[in-house]
């Protein structure tokens, strides 16, 4: 499904991301994990052609897609949940997931799927996105983004600032997601826990590059724990 292949990216004359490689696969989850400033998130803004790379390939379903701006790819079917979730304050949650629907042909219609998934949301649809609390807000994100029915999920910090019960909805919501066996999820996350209990692999980065790798089984066990921590 996803395969990036020796990226460099810099920031002026910082190297960001040094050589970086990794691949998911469809159905999988694959759970990113490192220390504050270690290039996760310009590694997704990278994916998604936010920032440009120096070099290397990035290829979704063998199609290279580096060279394409972030429409192009959110239309063959990448749904990006940015940190800090970033919902239209002003718009209603009924008109932020029609955002999400904004680059399919025609007048499609919200999925009834993503209340099903998030039954908060129905309750919720003529309010405002920013009178949301935190946790309402990362739902609705991550609805907006499975509105167009992606085949990657790209989720960045989901448990950021969220109440544990939020928390909980979300593991199982991607939990749902990765049993249907049609989507990958690349999942960038700090909170350990959350992310042993969902990775069917895991990569930790270290200074912009993948320092250690496995299945998500072994990660206690590989001490990923310990790479993590501040």
């Amino acid at each position: 499904m996803l395969s990036i292949q020796s990226i460099d990216q810099f920031y002026g004359g910082s190297h960001i991301l040094r050589g970086l490689s990794l691949q998911l696969q469809r159905g999988q989850v694959l759970a990113l994990l490192g220390r504050n400033g270690v290039g996760k998130t310009t590694l997704l803004k990278s994916l998604m052609g936010l920032v440009p790379i120096r070099s290397g390939s990035i290829e979704l379903d063998g199609r290279r897609i580096e060279r394409l701006s972030p429409d192009a790819r959110a239309r063959l079917g990448i749904g990006y949940v940015p940190q800090g979730r970033e919902v239209f304050a002003r718009l209603s949650v009924l008109d932020n997931l029609r955002m999400g629907l904004a680059g399919l042909p025609g007048r499609p219609q919200v999925p009834e799927e993503l209340f099903e998934l998030f039954p908060v949301l129905r309750q919720m649809l003529g309010r405002r996105g920013g009178d949301l609390s935190g946790g309402q807000q990362q739902q609705l994100a991550i609805a907006r983004a499975l509105a167009a029915r992606p085949r990657l999920l790209v989720l960045d910090e989901p448990t950021e600032g969220i109440q544990p019960s939020i928390i909980k909805e979300i593991e199982r919501v991607i939990r749902l997601l990765a049993a249907r066996g049609d989507m990958a999820i690349l999942l960038v996350e700090q909170y350990f826990d959350f992310a042993r209990a969902l990775a069917d692999h895991y990569c930790v980065m270290a200074r912009g590059e993948i320092v250690r790798a496995g299945r998500g089984e072994d990660m206690e066990r590989d001490g990923v724990r310990a790479l993590i921590s501040v």
